[in-house]
């Protein structure tokens, strides 16, 4: 399977959001992949508010059954979320419960004003009614395969294709 240019991806949401950022506008990237793809589009777009980082692996629906897979990172939301219109960015949407867990977790910091989902990649099969407003592109993913964004030590991203 030939998988897009993640840095392309990466641009071209870049311009699809330049023209609805605002005075209110602020970012948080979900690590890991998210929270790359969040550097770059809070670099390509001037964001005047601090770049927000998240990591949702307490606030996970099955972190009883799974546990924690990583070390954690902390979270840092270095702006006030309230009233905020909030860029909510991951790299891979698939389930949704990721993204679930992260608006869990972004109100336990406040009450933004709005909050849109940037998704490199949408790659369908949704468990929770959720979509991403601004998507670089879908792509159809076999089972038993997990689509990861890489970056190397030069900063460039890039897709893979691992087995689950």
């Amino acid at each position: 399977m030939k998988l897009p240019d993640a840095e392309k991806l990466c641009d071209q949401i870049a311009a699809e959001l330049k023209p609805r950022i605002g005075p209110k506008t602020g970012m948080v990237g979900l690590y890991t992949g998210g929270a790359w793809l969040a550097e770059r589009l809070h670099r390509l777009l001037d964001l005047k508010s601090p770049l927000g980082l998240m990591d949702i692996a307490f606030y996970r629906d099955d972190y009883a059954a799974r546990g924690l897979k990583h070390d954690p990172k902390r979270t840092k939301i270095p702006f006030d979320v309230n009233g905020c219109e909030l860029l909510l960015v991951d790299d891979v949407l698939y389930s949704g419960r990721t993204v679930r867990a992260a608006m869990n977790e972004l109100f336990d910091y406040g009450r933004p004003e709005s909050i849109a989902l940037v998704a490199l990649i949408d790659r369908g099969e949704r468990q929770l009614p959720i979509c991403p407003q601004y998507c670089g592109a879908t792509l159809a993913v076999a089972k038993g395969k997990m689509l990861r964004l890489d970056r190397n030590d030069a900063g460039k991203l890039s897709l893979r294709l691992d087995d689950d």
